[in-house]
């Protein structure tokens, strides 16, 4: 299992979110770190990758003991230029 560190932003972000969407996202992001499966994606352009959960997305770095969750939030056209 990875260790699972959110930015400050992206924690202020997962708790904006309403309490449905903060709880399949969270479980989203727990089964990645506990098994490496999910929709996950490299990002073209930057460095990360984006994990999709729904309608949500969590951009994140990672290595072999850690993910460092970036963003989090809903799909939309400005979700991918947010660093």
């Amino acid at each position: 299992m990875k260790t699972i560190i959110l930015t400050l932003s992206a924690a202020k972000d997962l708790d904006a979110l309403p309490l449905d969407a903060r709880e399949l996202v969270e479980s989203g992001l727990h089964r990645y770190a506990m098994t490496g499966q999910g929709d996950v994606k490299r990002l073209q352009g930057r460095e990360g990758f984006r994990l999709r959960i729904g309608n949500y997305r969590v951009i994140f770095d990672e290595n072999l003991t850690t993910i460092l969750a970036i963003y989090v939030g809903r799909r939309d056209t400005a979700t991918y230029k947010r660093r």
